[in-house]
């Protein structure tokens, strides 16, 4: 099975009607994270999908948002009461 790349979402949006359609758009595709950072597993194609939903949500000139792939070879450090994710080997994706 080949490994799903693990991206960054970070966002910062400045109405709250499109911060949380932001939330609920990419909470749809995350594995953890918390507040406006979020950890996701995507395959090109729901990277895609993820974009272009988000594209029609982010105001260019108030908002920001970072999709951010990151390096899987580096190990994992955690600080505190952190928790690495241990996720399961698929997906249930429903429409």
């Amino acid at each position: 099975m080949t490994q799903r790349p693990l991206y960054l979402v970070a966002y910062d949006i400045a109405d709250p009607r499109r911060l949380d359609a932001v939330m609920q758009s990419v909470r749809a595709h995350a594995a953890g994270g918390q507040k406006s950072v979020y950890e996701c597993f995507l395959t090109q194609a729901e990277r895609a999908r993820l974009l272009a939903d988000l594209a029609l949500l982010v105001d260019e000139e108030t908002d920001r948002l970072l999709l951010l792939r990151l390096d899987p070879r580096p190990r994992v450090i955690t600080l505190g009461i952190a928790v690495p994710p241990a996720d399961p080997p698929y997906y249930l994706v429903v429409d």
